[in-house]
């Protein structure tokens, strides 16, 4: 099976700098508090930060729903951002994708659970035709047809090729 590169480098570096102008533009003048989504957003959330002129502050969550290739509707918290971290904040959420949305309203309750002053979602991929539950996405990287994606963050059944520089899917 093999893997057939779907966007590449340079289309990701190019998007990357249009969304965090963006970002920088609507977070003028305030801090950023950027809760990254791991492993899978992590590729993403560094370039973001490193392009991003704002002051900010740069946190981890970690939740899982997927075995293997398929998410199994259950959502695991595995690591979480403490609430003094996040109340009275301008939080932003980096994730790689929303697919169904499940994973990302989940994010979104807890987040605001904890209070933040303003929150808003930046997904580097977003899969329309797999919605079961429409989530609001406030940066978007791009949209993507039902495809299993790797490369640039997204690894395989056996946790491989995250590192690939570009977004693929497999054949």
């Amino acid at each position: 099976m093999g893997i057939k590169e779907l966007i590449s480098r340079e289309e990701i570096d190019k998007r990357i700098k249009e969304l965090t102008t963006q970002i920088d533009k609507d977070y003028e003048g305030k801090e950023i508090t950027a809760i990254c989504v791991l492993k899978g957003a992590v590729f993403f959330g560094v370039e973001l930060a490193l392009n991003l002129k704002s002051k900010m502050k740069f946190e981890f969550i970690k939740i899982s729903s997927y075995e293997g290739t398929e998410s199994t509707g259950v959502i695991k918290k595995q690591l979480d951002v403490e609430e003094k971290l996040i109340k009275g904040k301008d939080v932003l959420i980096i994730e790689d994708i929303v697919d169904t949305g499940r994973s990302m309203d989940y994010l979104i309750k807890h987040i605001k659970a904890k209070n933040p002053n303003s929150l808003k979602v930046c997904v580097l991929l977003s899969k329309p035709s797999r919605r079961e539950i429409e989530v609001p996405i406030d940066y978007l990287g791009f949209e993507v047809p039902n495809k299993f994606i790797v490369g640039y963050g997204f690894d395989d059944e056996e946790g491989l090729n995250r590192n690939l520089p570009y977004i693929g899917y497999k054949e």
